[in-house]
Order: C-alpha cells, then sequence, then structure tokens
C-alpha cells in the first residue's frame, strides 16, 4: 500500500515529469547559488554596519532593514530566474 506521499508525487510526476539535469547544469547551479550567497552576504555586511551607525535613529535603522529585506528579496529573484535559465538550456 502506497503512502499519501507517494500517490501525491505520482500525481505530480504525470502533471509535471521531473526535469533531469546534466552535470553541467548542476554545476552552474551550485555556482550561481555560491555567486548569489556571496552577493547576499556582502549587502547584509554593509547595511548592518550602518545600521549600527544609526542605532539610534528608528526611522534611519527602519529604513534601513527595509532596504535590506528588498534587497534579498531582488537577489533571490534574480537568482531563481537565472537557476530557471540554466534549467531550460540544453
Amino acid at each position: 500500500m502506497k503512502s499519501s506521499y507517494e500517490l501525491a508525487m505520482e500525481r505530480l510526476n504525470k502533471t509535471a515529469p521531473a526535469v533531469k539535469l546534466t552535470a553541467r547544469q548542476k554545476a552552474e547551479l551550485a555556482e550561481l547559488e555560491s555567486e548569489y550567497a556571496a552577493k547576499i552576504a556582502a549587502r547584509e555586511i554593509a547595511l548592518k554596519a550602518e545600521i549600527d551607525k544609526v542605532a539610534d535613529d528608528y526611522e534611519a535603522t527602519h529604513s534601513l532593514r527595509e532596504q535590506l529585506a528588498f534587497d534579498r528579496k531582488k537577489l533571490q529573484a534574480e537568482l531563481e530566474e537565472k537557476k530557471e535559465q540554466v534549467r531550460q538550456a540544453k
């Protein structure tokens, strides 16, 4: 007897079969992950240093935290877009 998870995975594979990635694609995806993790970390370090400088000013701190969240989302979106391009390339 199959579990509900196994049944759900079978249904998912029928509607959207899993894409087989080549070794080159896997390497490119890993490189992209690493590159964007570094970009996000660099941005966090830069903005956290600025946040520490204006710790007494609530509005400035709040603005910088919003900027950090925005930058993180933007970089994540760029990463996902580039990863999808790698997955679509054959």
